[in-house]
């Protein structure tokens, strides 16, 4: 029922593309993944009606990928720390550190690993799913964060249509560190975002500058609460999420086929950032373990000790209603 695939077919004229592909022979949905480009999901895509709905907006080839990369973030790991850090700088146990590698607007933003090399430590195929764990040792690469720690990332696939991205960090460094872990997915339901229907589980968002740095408020914003044509919107915002014991965080949904993804966060992913790109063709639902700029507003901040791991996860489940 499960296979396992390198798969040059995706980008054909680069065939030297590592692109490792779990599949669920009896559905047909697949979910692709780049590991030595950042470990990114490349594709989660499901048969309709004689074609196939790609969900994830992806790299179109290899040129795409390696000019575009730093600048789209598509299905980036964010990590060690999520959206933007105002001005690069931030302070840690009295010191001052400054990354070197800015956005144009003079931010760093969405970590350090999203295009590192990872390496493929565990194929896993049972009667219900299938998986691969991915592993990167980070190590003193950038002087603006010097600790050293390891984020394994463990892609499940379920039948019925249900992904999940679990992420572990390890605090390797003989000191306390600063951490904060997210994704930055780009979904497309086909067409313009514009006809798609947005829901997600918040009524609070934060308050932004221009440069999109939290400015220590939050109001209230309970447009989306309920399923809402997205329309002409434009989004690039910060939601706290409700809390709750079921039901999706948010769901994304064509109203013209019929299908949707739900997503499904843990506990330990509290914020959500959407953000609608100009040309209208997807939608990033991000999932956060703090708010942005975390590292000098200390909004969700994990503090982890030597020796110490956490876990994030984020599960995704496509259906048709």
């Amino acid at each position: 029922m499960w296979r396992f695939r390198k798969a040059a077919r995706l980008f054909p004229h680069d065939k030297d593309l590592y692109i490792l592909q779990i599949a669920d022979s009896f559905t047909g949905i697949q979910a692709s993944i780049l590991p030595v480009h950042g470990a990114i999901l490349h594709e989660f895509s499901i048969p309709f009606r004689g074609r196939r709905i790609q969900v994830i907006s992806q790299y179109t080839d290899r040129a795409d990928l390696e000019k575009n990369q730093l600048s789209y973030y598509r299905s980036a790991k964010l990590s060690p720390f999520v959206c933007r850090i105002a001005g690069g700088r931030y302070q840690y146990q009295g010191k001052t550190y400054e990354f070197e590698n800015k956005f144009q607007d003079g931010s760093a933003i969405h970590g350090i690993l999203s295009d590192k090399a990872f390496t493929v430590v565990r194929k896993s195929i049972e009667q219900h799913e299938a998986s691969v764990e991915l592993r990167y040792e980070y190590n003193l690469e950038d002087a603006a964060y010097p600790f050293k720690y390891a984020v394994n990332i463990t892609y499940t696939l379920k039948e019925k249509g249900e992904l999940i991205l679990k992420t572990v960090v390890q605090n390797n460094s003989a000191e306390s560190i600063p951490m904060a872990d997210g994704w930055h997915p780009y979904f497309q339901m086909e067409g313009e975002s514009d006809d798609w229907l947005l829901s997600f589980r918040s009524s609070e968002m934060l308050l932004f500058d221009e440069k999109l740095i939290p400015l220590g408020q939050t109001v209230t914003n309970n447009r989306f609460l309920s399923p809402r044509q997205i329309g002409n919107d434009s989004l690039d915002n910060a939601f706290i999420l409700e809390p709750r014991a079921a039901g999706p965080a948010a769901v994304l949904e064509n109203p013209m086929t019929g299908l949707s993804i739900q997503v499904y966060p843990d506990k330990n992913y509290p914020y959500l950032q959407i953000f609608t790109p100009d040309d209208r063709k997807s939608i990033a639902i991000e999932n956060l373990s703090s708010a942005p700029d975390a590292f000098n507003n200390h909004l969700g901040l994990l503090i982890m000790e030597p020796g110490s791991s956490q876990t994030f996860s984020v599960a995704y489940q496509l259906q048709f209603r």
